[in-house]
């Protein structure tokens, strides 16, 4: 490919995103990151409270979630393990995608949204862990018991499912395969819980990108019905 052809490509897959990044950046500054910078500020405490010998049971006690806990106990738990690091994963890798994906999520959907998105891709996950275990190993989709122990993903789950959200929204189109195919590929070098809770939480994003294009074009189909009428052009989402 040629250089302007690859320009080309990168103003129509990237360039309404970066503007809105860029704009927002340069108009607001870390004003426009007040959720971003709380989450990161967050994980970075849990971790350095888990790793304290008086701080790691607390830690699992309010924001860890295994598939053996209780339903009930799970739910409760959940909004703060998005905030909850793995402890065998390098910490900083994970307050970087916190920072970046949550920080243009943040921009481009708006705290509420973000939120909103993050804890249903965290929620798919949890909940495919309890069904993947009553499916068995015997099942494409299912896991082995002792993955009942296993600890949840943390904000990994969530930080692919907004990725997936944003792209969509942005037409990144490519990028958002790039990410899911990545995930898939996760799975078959090192076919974990993370990794196929990760894949829940695409397909839980997804499931809520088709109700979100399905209901905008209803609202669309409705409104050019009425401009027709009245004169005033269709309204977009």
């Amino acid at each position: 490919m040629t250089a302007p052809v690859l320009r080309g490509f990168a103003r129509r897959e990237w360039g309404p995103l970066l503007t809105t990044v860029r704009t927002a950046l340069v108009g607001r500054k870390w004003g426009a990151l007040p959720l971003t910078l709380g989450a990161v500020c967050l994980t970075a405490l849990f971790q350095v409270v888990q790793n304290q010998s008086w701080g790691y049971g607390p830690v699992q006690d309010i924001g860890s979630v295994r598939a053996e806990d209780p339903l009930w106990l799970a739910l409760l738990r959940t909004p703060l393990s998005l905030f909850v690091p793995a402890l065998d994963l390098p910490v900083w890798g994970a307050l970087a995608q916190v920072l970046l994906v949550f920080g243009i999520a943040e921009i481009c959907l708006g705290r509420l949204r973000t939120l909103v998105i993050a804890y249903a891709a965290t929620l798919a996950g949890t909940l495919y862990a309890r069904v993947g275990i009553a499916l068995g190993p015997g099942n494409p989709l299912g896991l082995p018991a002792s993955d009942a122990q296993v600890v949840d993903t943390g904000p990994s789950a969530a930080v692919v499912g907004l990725a997936v959200y944003v792209c969509w929204r942005y037409r990144a189109y490519w990028t958002a395969a790039v990410v899911v195919v990545a995930m898939v590929v996760e799975v078959f070098v090192k076919s974990n819980l993370a990794g196929k809770e990760h894949l829940a939480a695409i397909a839980a994003v997804l499931v809520v990108c088709a109700v979100v294009h399905f209901r905008s074009r209803g609202g669309a189909g409705r409104e050019s019905g009425a401009g027709s009428r009245s004169g005033a052009p269709p309204m977009r989402s």
